[in-house]
């Protein structure tokens, strides 16, 4: 097999300030991609050979608290000195790093998660590979890289969000069976909750987040990732996992995900526990109460207006209507539906406000708080009769 040959790198004139014995090169992620022909990642660099001293004389600033990182002083990359690593505690941060000038490329390596991530590529474009690498990456497989791949349970979400980016990728059957390892050990109950969230969010952005939740729930991993919280994966079917890759990102495949497979209450746990983004919460919950609202059979006015309170259509409709359009993205057809986006749209356009100033205006005997509730109800009636809300 023929090794690629690689863009390389031209050394600028603080990598150049280094002693000739110090050798530097790109890793992990950026060397697979530049290999797979995707848009190349950000590039993580490895300096082998030196010492935080040389670093800082070639004109480096350090800035790692836990092990010798740099940054450039142009490009703002970081640069960190060849490390080994040792397990020292629970979770992603129990390690103790060591790090010092007769640390070896291919040592550092062997700390990495998997043989893709596990290359190197030097100035000239050549590629190091010693944990063969390569050959993974051209039969499309994930393989950890030594059996400490056990000592962190972050592991577990990257191996789930890679295979929601590399969709012609599998796992091999020993990194599985070392994913099962973690989880009986209870390694996965000490991640640090919103480190979950983040790492799911980045593989709902990917392009088949099916295959990451795919993951999850063949290594029974939910009940460890979100404290004995309900599963919003639990009930997806084939066609369900399909419609979750349907939806156009990451946001709105949490609300489909949420929304339409939890409850008001259960979202607003979860996102407690994983310390979610307000806004994202809110639009998940408010797909959950349309949703929900959509269970009862034959809704009358004050039930209607009180969903309308509770989505807050009047002041956030764009929300309503993005909760609307993950709903019809699922095949979802109803008159329910349309009204709701109706009522959403006519919010958004101006006229129920437009409506609201001339009630105002015209009922001046009465409070302004007795007006609009008057006006909401008279405009949620004309929407339920298929009225012009000109005529409210």
């Amino acid at each position: 097999m023929s090794t690629p040959q690689l863009s390389g790198f031209k050394p600028d004139s603080t990598v150049a300030a280094l002693p000739a014995h110090v050798q530097v090169y790109v890793v992990g992620g950026a060397v697979r991609d530049e290999l797979l022909g995707r848009p190349k990642s950000d590039r993580d660099w490895v300096v082998v050979g030196a010492t935080p001293q040389l670093m800082l004389q070639a004109g480096f600033k350090a800035v790692g608290a836990d092990f010798p990182v740099f940054l450039h002083p142009i490009t703002q990359e970081e640069y960190a000195l060849a490390r080994t690593e040792r397990k020292s505690g629970h979770g992603y941060k129990g390690f103790v790093f060591y790090a010092d000038a007769d640390v070896t490329l291919e040592q550092d390596l062997l700390r990495r998660d998997f043989s893709i991530n596990a290359m190197a590529m030097n100035a000239q474009g050549q590629l190091l590979d010693p944990l063969s690498g390569l050959v993974d990456l051209q039969a499309r497989v994930f393989r950890h890289v030594s059996n400490a791949f056990v000592e962190d349970p972050l592991r577990v979400l990257r191996l789930a969000r890679f295979l929601a980016r590399f969709t012609d990728f599998r796992v091999e059957e020993s990194t599985l069976g070392l994913c099962e390892q973690l989880r009986n050990a209870g390694e996965l109950q000490h991640l640090v909750a919103e480190r979950v969230f983040a790492e799911l969010h980045r593989g709902m952005a990917e392009a088949k987040p099916s295959r990451m939740v795919a993951l999850l729930k063949r290594l029974q991993a939910w009940p460890a990732l979100a404290a004995g919280l309900p599963e919003p994966f639990s009930d997806l079917s084939l066609a369900s996992l399909d419609l979750l890759d349907a939806m156009p990102n990451a946001d709105t495949r949490w609300w489909y995900c949420l929304g339409l497979h939890m409850s008001p209450q259960q979202i607003v746990a979860l996102a407690k526990h994983w310390r979610m983004p307000l806004a994202l919460e809110d639009a998940a919950r408010v797909t959950a109460l349309i949703h929900g609202f959509f269970q009862q059979t034959n809704p009358s006015l004050d039930d209607w207006l009180s969903l309308f309170n509770s989505v807050d259509v009047y002041r956030k409709p764009a929300r309503v209507l993005g909760a609307v359009d993950v709903m019809m993205r699922t095949g979802l057809v109803s008159n329910s539906l349309d009204l709701v986006g109706n009522a959403a749209s006519q919010v958004l356009d101006g006229e129920f406000k437009q409506g609201l100033r001339k009630a105002m205006q015209s009922q001046t005997d009465q409070s302004p708080a007795a007006v609009a509730l008057a006006h909401k109800r008279a405009w949620v009636e004309a929407l339920l009769v298929g009225k012009s809300p000109q005529s409210v």
